[in-house]
């Protein structure tokens, strides 16, 4: 069997080239793949898991690990000659399709497709389509975000989080929210069942049956959903759902319920009521920052599983669905477990102003 190769030598310069190689989104997809190779080596990975890891065989690994070992990065961005198939387009032209993609788009469109670039540069779809690929870059997709401009989002954001990875003792911590006007989708013909060779079908079109407001509160702690399906979403109902917390809740503990800044949960009714109940604490998260309520992932869960692909001629068959699978979940909880730290969340929210205001400043915001 052969020994493990030993972690490639190098210097600080030297794997400080390499990182921002490895990172390049314009070289040959070929030398970042070399960089990441040598840095792997130069971590003591061997040479099997690394050829896995960056997609190449063992022998050119060997070959790579070797090269540098005698010639240091003096040579690294000349790629060697061999025998395989030649490059059809230049560096300039990949250079110029990059630049493209980041930087424009095509005339009265969105984004680039591989079929508009390709007719715009004077390549094959196919060839766009490989050096995106390599690159890492995706037009046709786009993530939605948005920055929350609440003036004590920093304080909210510590009190949340602080409760996610510390809560208190003698206390339970609940995730609450409401997932408003549920409807009752009834298809207009029968479903047709999964066979092999055939997924299951249902019709495009629905009739509307009536909606329930589904009433959530998931505790940390345990993963454990108190669920309750109510008529409307009104400061009555969020009363009723407290007063179903309160009976659910053994009494010898506090309740901190974590929740959005909705009116009804600042209603003068609902104050009054938690007033004369003290031992609820509520903590507001930051407008515009739902996704910091661990409730949001079970109503997403609920709805993926339950709610989707269901049929319901009524609202008591939703109703019905929505507590079978509250009852399932409750029977196997798992807890949602919070890892992020509000001072690693503050540096991203800072990383995500600062290039926000660039994109407005250059005109990119749209």
């Amino acid at each position: 069997m052969r020994a493990a190769a030993p972690a490639l030598v190098m210097s600080d310069g030297q794997r400080e080239t390499l990182e921002t190689l490895a990172r390049s989104q314009t070289l040959p997809y070929r030398e970042v793949q070399r960089a990441r190779a040598l840095l792997l080596a130069g971590e003591g990975v061997a040479n099997t898991a690394i050829a896995d890891r960056v997609e190449v065989t063992v022998k050119t690994v060997r070959a790579w690990r070797e090269r540098f070992a005698e010639e240091g990065l003096a040579k690294f961005a000349q790629v060697r000659a061999g025998r395989g198939r030649k490059p059809t387009i230049g560096q300039e032209k990949i250079d110029e399709i990059v630049d493209l993609t980041l930087h424009s788009r095509p005339d009265g469109e969105t984004h680039w497709s591989c079929r508009s670039m390709a007719e715009r540069v004077g390549v094959s779809s196919s060839q766009v389509q490989r050096i995106w690929a390599a690159r890492g870059l995706k037009p046709h997709l786009v993530d939605t975000f948005k920055l929350s401009n609440d003036p004590r989002f920093e304080e909210k954001l510590v009190d949340v989080v602080g409760l996610y990875l510390n809560p208190p003792d003698q206390a339970v911590v609940l995730c609450m929210d409401e997932k408003s006007s549920i409807q009752a989708l009834d298809r207009t013909q029968p479903s047709l069942p999964i066979k092999p060779g055939r997924a299951g079908t249902m019709t495009h079109d629905y009739k509307r049956r009536g909606t329930t407001t589904l009433f959530a509160a998931l505790e940390v702690a345990t993963g454990k959903v108190i669920g309750q399906c109510l008529p409307k979403h009104r400061h009555e109902e969020f009363l009723k759902f407290l007063r179903t917390i309160d009976k659910n809740v053994p009494a010898e503990l506090q309740i901190d319920l974590i929740l959005d800044n909705y009116a009804t949960h600042k209603h003068a009714d609902v104050t009054k009521w938690l007033g004369k109940h003290p031992r609820f604490h509520l903590h507001f998260t930051p407008t515009s920052s739902s996704w910091l309520n661990l409730v949001e992932r079970w109503f997403r869960e609920l709805t993926d599983k339950a709610l989707r692909r269901g049929v319901f001629r009524s609202v008591p068959d939703l109703i019905a669905a929505i507590e079978d699978y509250l009852d399932a979940h409750n029977d196997d909880p798992r807890p949602l477990v919070w890892t992020a730290s509000a001072e690693s969340i503050l540096e991203k929210v800072t990383r995500g102003r600062v290039a926000l205001n660039q994109a407005t400043t250059n005109g990119t915001h749209h």
